[in-house]
C-alpha cells in the first residue's frame, strides 16, 4: 500500500477552506469596524474579533498539524487486539481510515460513514465531502443500524465524529450497538474536543459544538460501556477507550 503523507498546514487550511463563510464574515467585520476606529468600544470589540480569529486558528494548526496527531502514535501500548476485525467510523470527512489501514496492515478494516444531511447539517461537512473521496469500500450507514453482528469486532475506531450526533437519545442508541457489536475484550476508541476551559479559549462559541466530558461519560454509562483510560492527546483533544462493563483489565 502507497503510503499517504499529510501536507504541511493541510489541518489549519482544511479548517479554513471548509468555515469559510466564518472568516469572511470576520473580515466583513474587521473592515465595517475600521470606518467606527475612533469610536472606543469599537477598537475594543476589533482587538477581541482579532484576537479571537489568531488564536483559534493557532490552537487547530497546533492540534492537527505541529502535534503529529495523525501519526497515530498516541494509540500505541494501549490494549487492544489490532490484527482482527477493525471498524472505523466518521460523519462524512475520513482522514484517519487510510492512516489505520498502514497502521494495522494485519487488520480486516471496515470502514463506515453515518453522515445523514438531513440529521447533521454542518456545511463544513458537505464542503469536505466535495474535496476529499471517500475511503474505498466505504459503507453507508445508519446511526440507528449499524451493520456490525453481536461480538463480532475486536476495535472500534470514533475519531472527531461522534460529535456530529447531536441528539442524545440517538447517541445513545449508537453507542448501545457498538457495544453491542464489540468482542468480549474489545475496544472502543472514541477521540474528541471537549466542552471545557481549555477549548473555550481557543474556540470561543464553537466550544458549544463540543460535549462535555460529564456528557460524554453519561452516553457511555447508559451504552453499558465503561472507561478503561482517558488520555490527553493535547491539550484540546481527549481520547476515551472504552470496553464492555465488566472486561476492564
Amino acid at each position: 500500500m502507497e503510503r499517504v503523507k499529510r501536507k504541511a498546514f493541510q489541518g489549519v487550511m482544511n479548517i479554513i477552506r471548509f468555515n469559510w463563510h466564518f472568516y469572511v464574515l470576520s473580515v466583513a467585520l474587521l473592515i465595517t469596524g475600521l470606518f467606527f476606529r475612533h469610536l472606543v468600544p469599537v477598537q475594543v470589540l476589533l482587538w477581541l474579533l482579532t484576537a479571537s480569529v489568531v488564536l483559534s486558528l493557532s490552537v487547530s494548526w497546533y492540534v492537527y498539524d505541529a502535534s503529529r496527531l495523525y501519526q497515530l502514535h498516541w494509540l500505541d501500548g494501549l490494549n487492544m487486539r489490532t490484527n482482527g476485525r477493525i471498524v472505523n467510523i466518521n460523519a462524512g470527512f475520513d482522514e484517519t481510515s487510510h492512516l489505520l489501514a498502514q497502521k494495522y496492515p494485519a487488520a480486516q478494516l471496515r470502514v463506515f460513514d453515518f453522515y445523514d444531511p438531513l440529521k447533521h447539517t454542518e456545511v463544513s461537512i458537505e464542503r469536505a465531502r466535495k474535496v476529499y473521496p471517500p475511503y474505498p469500500g466505504t459503507e453507508i450507514v445508519s446511526t440507528s443500524a449499524i451493520p456490525l453482528d453481536t461480538a463480532s469486532t475486536d476495535v472500534i475506531f470514533l475519531l472527531m465524529a461522534a460529535h456530529e450526533i447531536r441528539d442524545f437519545r440517538e447517541r445513545s442508541i449508537f453507542f448501545g450497538q457498538l457495544c453491542d457489536s464489540l468482542h468480549e475484550n474489545g475496544r472502543l476508541i472514541v477521540l474528541e474536543h471537549l466542552r471545557d476551559p481549555l477549548n473555550f479559549i481557543a474556540y470561543n462559541i464553537g466550544c458549544f459544538h463540543f460535549f462535555s466530558g460529564k456528557s460524554w461519560r453519561r452516553v457511555f454509562a447508559l451504552s453499558r460501556l465503561t472507561v478503561e483510560e482517558e488520555r490527553r492527546i493535547t491539550p484540546f483533544l481527549s481520547a476515551f477507550i472504552l470496553c464492555k462493563n465488566g472486561t476492564t483489565s
